[in-house]
């Protein structure tokens, strides 16, 4: 049987993902009774607290093996209706509620008896639940829809990079595939191997025109540090590329420090962290609309650096070499300990690491496609804070009765719960 572990749940979208499995043997599932079907609700309970998925109807598997970091819940459907129940326990109040609980463990950890002692408020009418919970999953529906449009545009961007930057076959003067067409090839002995007549070799450093180291600063203003700012950390480059919610801390910098505020197009690289399955090296774009975003700066933290490029048409074509090495994990044979956490040897690799540099007008096609598709993906990303605001502005309204679904909207009422 398939064992569902944190990988299967997501913490921002609550979509249960339907891969990546480790199998064991259904004996001892059937007899602890530690499984899960269709329509099973799903809350991790230890590590990465709040990561809530429900098994769909059409699931690959009949059954799957909950881990011991799961809780499974069961809904009565005569009792509560499955969504409504699915947007409770996936609201940010009840998370609140869970993790503001004693628990008397060090590490973070919700055990049975904390859900037991919850209370869940809901309108007696199940049919009042069912109108509840769809507005649920239709704006999650809407919201995942935007996170697969946006998969999509990441993916177009790499196949372009891939087409025109690793087969050469980016289009000719007259329009046609490069290579595929006869395009005139030569041999570079810096990169061991055939790249377009007239492109060059150059290591990435000659690439960059500046690196800016992170900087942490306090947690609060202070005569030294006065200068407030938003601080990227590793854990944030995911939400940077649009996967997650972004919820970079805000920290206080000295004055004198400003020099490291991000600027559009600059790259933020992590060099500390990873772990033995994960390398250092996530990177990340930091474009206008992320920095127009917020009130404050932004500057990196101090397990990550910022790169500011020569030419920031170059930006996309840099983002997608560097991703294409990391995904590859060529990282793992740049890494060092210090203290027992690895850390990259960022200025020896992009010192001794050549790429193929093409003519300065494929560069700046590539980036006029991109900064497209980007905005594409910018657009969704903003509806989907945008539909986030909304759907936790108003659930808890309908919940607790204030207002309820009506032919033309919600509407005020009096509706009665229980708990």
């Amino acid at each position: 049987m398939p064992v569902i572990r944190g990988n299967n749940l997501t913490t921002d979208h609550r979509k249960f993902v339907d891969d990546g499995f480790v199998f064991v043997t259904e004996d001892k599932a059937e007899d602890l009774d530690t499984y899960a079907v269709e329509n099973d609700l799903l809350f991790t309970a230890a590590g990465t607290i709040g990561q809530v998925g429900m098994i769909p109807n059409g699931a690959r598997f009949e059954r799957y093996v909950i881990s011991n970091k799961q809780i499974r819940f069961r809904a009565d459907a005569n009792k509560i209706d499955l969504n409504y129940l699915y947007a409770w326990l996936s609201s940010p109040w009840t998370f609140k509620s869970i993790t503001n609980r004693d628990t008397g463990s060090t590490v973070p950890l919700i055990n049975l008896s904390v859900v037991r002692s919850l209370a869940v408020s809901f309108p007696k009418d199940v049919g009042i639940q069912r109108e509840i919970g769809d507005i649920f999953r239709t704006l999650d529906a809407k919201i995942d829809l935007n996170n697969r449009i946006n998969a999509e545009l990441e993916a177009m961007a790499k196949t372009i990079y891939d087409y025109w930057f690793v087969q050469f076959d980016f289009p000719d003067a007259d329009g046609r595939p490069y290579r595929s067409n006869g395009g005139a090839m030569v041999w570079n002995d810096t990169l061991k191997r055939e790249i377009p007549t007239g492109w060059s070799a150059l290591p990435l450093l000659a690439w960059i025109a500046r690196k800016k180291n992170g900087e942490w600063g306090a947690g609060s203003a202070s005569d030294d540090n006065d200068a407030q700012a938003i601080c990227i950390r590793g854990a944030d480059i995911d939400a940077l590329n649009g996967r997650g919610e972004l919820r970079a801390p805000t920290r206080y910098i000295p004055p004198s420090k400003m020099e490291k505020y991000l600027a559009p197009y600059d790259l933020v690289v992590e060099i500390s962290g990873g772990s033995p399955k994960q390398s250092t090296g996530r990177a990340a774009l930091v474009g206008p609309e992320v920095i127009e975003r917020f009130d404050v700066p932004l500057v990196c933290s101090n397990f990550c650096k910022a790169l500011t490029l020569k030419d920031a048409s170059h930006s996309y074509l840099f983002l997608q070499q560097w991703n294409a090495l990391y995904n590859a994990g060529v990282f793992f044979g740049w890494e060092g300990k210090t203290s027992g956490i690895k850390n990259l040897q960022f200025d020896s690799f992009v010192s001794h690491y050549h790429a193929p540099e093409p003519p300065d007008a494929l560069s700046r096609r590539f980036h006029e496609l991109c900064c497209s598709l980007d905005q594409r993906k910018q657009n969704g990303l903003n509806e989907n804070r945008e539909l986030t605001r909304l759907r936790d502005w108003l659930l808890p309204l309908l919940m607790n009765g204030q207002v309820r679904v009506g032919r033309n909207g919600v509407r005020l009422t009096s509706l009665r719960c229980r708990s």
